[in-house]
């Protein structure tokens, strides 16, 4: 099933090709609020592309009262010590106006349960070091930081540079 009814109010569902502008509208607004706004490059092309046809990642979309109120973003990678898939959690957003109704709660719960569905050994994400609500609203869902790793990144002109050369 694609769509889920949770309340009067609330629809959990996965998104469809139809859903492509809404969830760059998600996309831009979390960079926004994150102070990123100027790194966020992704178009309409690249999300069809990469979410619906080549199936890269997957986007369960928030309605309350019919209108979308918030949004998760996640992909599968695997852990070589559990030999299991797990997800990581790219973004998880709920536009201002409707937060302190449990969305956040709902939609952190819900790609819970798709793990946990799908046989994986781990849900993760990363949260930006300032950003003390989304931290205390994490740790109060029974998360806890990992201290002992940090995430290295390569990207543009370093990731062509580091890029294998045949």
């Amino acid at each position: 099933m694609s769509k889920y009814r949770i309340d009067d109010h609330t629809v959990l569902r996965f998104a469809e090709k139809k859903d492509t502008a809404l969830i760059l509208e998600f996309i831009r607004l979390l960079a926004e609020y994150e102070h990123l706004l100027d790194q966020a490059q992704a178009s309409e092309a690249d999300l069809h592309k990469f979410i619906f046809k080549e199936k890269k990642a997957e986007v369960i979309i928030c309605e309350y009262d019919t209108v979308p109120a918030g949004f998760a973003l996640f992909f599968h990678n695997f852990s070589t010590f559990l030999g299991r898939p797990g997800i990581y959690l790219e973004d998880l957003f709920v536009k201002p106006y409707f937060r302190g109704k449990g969305l956040g709660k709902l939609l952190l719960s819900f790609i819970a349960k798709i793990a946990a569905d799908r046989n994986c050994g781990r849900l993760e994400w990363s949260c930006l070091n300032w950003n003390e609500p989304s931290i205390a609203f994490y740790k109060s869902q029974g998360a806890r930081p990992l201290s002992e790793w940090t995430t290295y990144r390569v990207t543009g002109e370093g990731l062509k540079e580091l890029a294998f050369k045949e």
